[in-house]
């Protein structure tokens, strides 16, 4: 059998299609294969870059401020009760990063870094898209993408049942969940 562009086979090509078929053959697996891998990628490059930051946040590795001085950074943003919200912020880094990155509950990972980001983003935007909030909202968009997507076969979730096949419910409504604590932590920062 030999592979055909055309939907239902060589002879419902169009009358000008006198080209020869293409002599490539693109299967379901290697689809699949370019999937997983391409999501693999996605996902350390946003885990690793996000868990890095919430390190900095939690115990001031690689000269990040640590929780006392993002404290007190949070309470120049306006939030309340600055070193509760910078601890909450750097666990949901730190550990929302590494979710993603090893594939683990990658819905309830990606909508933790999602929500945190957009608390980043509100926080800098003052500052303008460039240099300013730019990095935050692709980070959180990168992140929402990948509880939308799941985390693909080459992850932890791959050897969870129930999330071996990725629902899109679960990530709406973590995302759901996720914009509507966004929303109320912003609020009350500006408060």
């Amino acid at each position: 059998m030999s592979y055909s562009p055309y939907e239902n086979g060589p002879e419902h090509a169009p009358e000008n299609a006198s080209a020869p078929a293409p002599h490539w053959h693109r299967s379901a697996a290697h689809v699949l294969l370019a999937h997983d891998v391409g999501l693999l990628v996605i996902r350390l490059g946003v885990g690793l870059i996000v868990a890095a930051r919430g390190a900095q946040h939690l115990f001031g590795w690689w000269g990040g401020l640590g929780i006392d001085k993002t404290a007190v950074a949070f309470a120049q943003f306006g939030y309340p009760a600055p070193k509760a919200m910078a601890v909450i912020a750097g666990i949901a880094e730190t550990f929302g990063g590494l979710g993603l990155a090893v594939g683990l509950l990658t819905p309830l990972a990606g909508a933790a870094v999602a929500g945190t980001m957009a608390n980043a983003v509100a926080a800098s935007t003052p500052l303008g898209y460039f240099g300013g909030f730019e990095f935050p909202l692709l980070v959180g968009v990168g992140a929402a993408g990948l509880a939308l997507s799941g985390a693909g076969r080459i992850s932890l979730d791959a050897l969870l049942p129930v999330l071996r096949s990725q629902r899109l419910i679960y990530g709406i409504a973590l995302l759901v969940l996720a914009a509507i604590l966004a929303t109320v932590t912003i609020l009350l920062s500006k408060n």
